[in-house]
């Protein structure tokens, strides 16, 4: 049982309903943790806007899952991963790709360094060396990217923080974290 409410469709006030109307229409669905979110209209909006914002940026759709998917499984954030797992899949990538991910890595050299990249921005607050941010350059991202790649931690911490805090319900099918051991073993 989540630990925050989750704003129910049938609960939701005109201005929640209006944001739910907006997400349905793009997505098809209203994940639980945007429900979560609801909670305050403000941090919704500042969620869809920066999502938006960041997803028009030049980091293609299977980079930004890959990093979404190594910072779920280092964060240890089931819904995250079970929601990431859902969209990698629509978006291209391969149980295996995916595997990789999580794994901290790519079977794609250039996405391997974004992944990598990522990771070492989570595990050391940002402080990463200058030999990080030269291997992610070496693989051709300039700064605009790098900043970009960035962004997509920021918002992918605060899903995963968000996703623990709350203990949300999954709505994606279930992946575990540590089905990871399960299947490499």
């Amino acid at each position: 049982m989540a630990r925050i409410n989750v704003v129910s469709v049938e609960a939701a006030n005109a201005e929640q309903k209006a944001l739910y109307d907006a997400i349905q229409a793009q997505l098809g669905i209203v994940p639980n943790f945007l429900k979560v979110f609801a909670n305050s209209p403000v941090a919704l909006k500042a969620f869809l806007g920066l999502h938006g914002v960041a997803n028009a940026g030049s980091l293609d759709a299977l980079t930004r899952e890959r990093i979404a998917l190594a910072l779920a499984q280092q964060n240890t954030c089931e819904y995250c991963l079970s929601a990431h797992t859902a969209i990698g899949r629509k978006t291209g990538l391969s149980n295996e790709e995916m595997e990789a991910n999580r794994s901290g890595t790519s079977r794609d050299e250039k996405a391997a360094a974004a992944v990598r990249f990522a990771r070492a921005l989570v595990e050391h607050k940002g402080d990463v060396t200058s030999a990080e941010l030269q291997a992610v350059r070496a693989v051709g991202y300039d700064d605009a990217q790098i900043v970009e790649i960035i962004t997509h931690v920021g918002m992918n911490l605060l899903t995963n923080i968000l996703g623990k805090a709350s203990r949300v319900e999954i709505d994606f099918p279930k992946v575990g974290v540590d089905s990871l051991a399960a299947i490499a073993a």
